[in-house]
């Protein structure tokens, strides 16, 4: 790659976690610059004066997002809230590459993301193009896209391993159940009393029962692989920890299929995958295991009850789940390796 002109990108939103996340591993990526970075209430401030931890690496300061000039950039990755990011993408030069680690895009039913997200899609011309940005699912057309729709944390956790299992006919795709729980920095950085320390620590809780807007979200991936529509059961939990997502999925066996056929498939479909780790027999993953990594680990048990498997998911929401997918997505749109930046190992304890 050597005369290879570096990647010019913007980071909109980077006062966040997943912004925070995304300078943290590119800061070392060897074919990008950053050249900008947006965060409107803290306009004309240091990152530093944010985020301690990325002081003295030269990183420019924060501006708004209309004092960027776009001029020579070639990659926007908008990490900005729900909602905001569909209006601000249609507004973007045509030239730009976007990728989107909201959840305006993730949703190719415009109908169904009002109906989730309580407000009409503001840019339904783009939502067309848009790919949904699973890497190890969607590799092919990730590389050909202009605007990827990284998908949500719990979205990556559950359906990784689901897929593959639901296109080798092996499992019931209408009888999954997903107990999901994540680390509290998957609610934002925004000041929210459920997010505090007193309101979080020492306790662990079930919330947006029956209505989490990632549910529609893991149906959409599911049923793409089914062909057909598929619903499923998911509920999410908050644990007292930063990061992590432990998904723990409850399965029916279907056409005489084991637990160790289940193994034998996923091992089938990720071997040779950079990120996605299949455990032997007896391995459970665990959110310790994948903490500041770009790592997926599965892990698979037959059930006590006759016919029915349980495989058990860890991703840090943060890296998988956020800002290390839409990395190695741009590696993909941008024709780089698709594991660079991204090769640390987890970090433990």
């Amino acid at each position: 790659m050597a005369g290879r002109n570096k990647v010019k990108v913007a980071i909109l939103g980077a006062s966040g976690y997943t912004g925070a996340e995304l300078l943290r591993l590119l800061v070392r990526h060897p074919e990008v610059e950053i050249a900008a970075l947006s965060a409107d209430r803290r306009a004309g401030q240091p990152i530093e004066a944010v985020f301690p931890h990325l002081g003295g690496l030269g990183l420019p300061a924060l501006k708004s997002i209309e004092e960027i000039a776009w001029a020579g950039i070639d990659v926007a990755f908008c990490a900005l809230p729900h909602g905001t990011t569909q209006s601000i993408v249609a507004g973007l030069p045509k030239h730009l590459k976007v990728v989107d680690l909201s959840a305006d895009f993730r949703l190719a039913d415009v109908a169904t993301y009002a109906e989730w997200y309580g407000h009409a899609h503001q840019a339904p011309e783009l939502q067309k193009d848009a790919v949904y940005g699973l890497t190890e699912i969607a590799r092919a057309a990730i590389r050909s896209a202009r605007l990827v729709a990284c998908p949500g944390c719990y979205p990556t956790a559950s359906t990784l391993p689901l897929v593959p299992l639901i296109a080798a006919d092996q499992i019931e795709a209408d009888d999954v159940i997903i107990d999901a729980k994540s680390g509290v920095s998957g609610a934002g950085r925004g000041l929210k009393e459920t997010s505090l320390f007193a309101e979080v620590s020492e306790g662990f809780e079930a919330y947006g029962i029956a209505r989490h807007r990632h549910g529609p979200e893991i149906e959409q991936t599911l049923s793409r692989a089914a062909g057909r529509a598929v619903r499923v059961n998911f509920t999410p939990h908050l644990a007292p920890m930063n990061r992590g997502i432990l998904a723990t999925i409850y399965l029916r066996l279907k056409g005489g299929a084991t637990a160790e056929d289940l193994r034998a498939t996923l091992a089938e479909r990720y071997a040779g995958e950079p990120f996605v780790r299949v455990l032997p027999a007896g391995a459970a993953p665990a959110t310790r295991h994948v903490r500041g990594s770009n790592h997926c680990l599965i892990g698979v048990f037959a059930d006590r009850i006759a016919e029915r498997a349980i495989v058990i998911s860890a991703i840090d929401n943060l890296v998988k789940g956020a800002s290390g997918q839409a990395v190695q997505n741009m590696n993909l749109l941008c024709g780089l390796p698709e594991t660079m930046a991204l090769e640390q190992a987890p970090l433990f304890p």
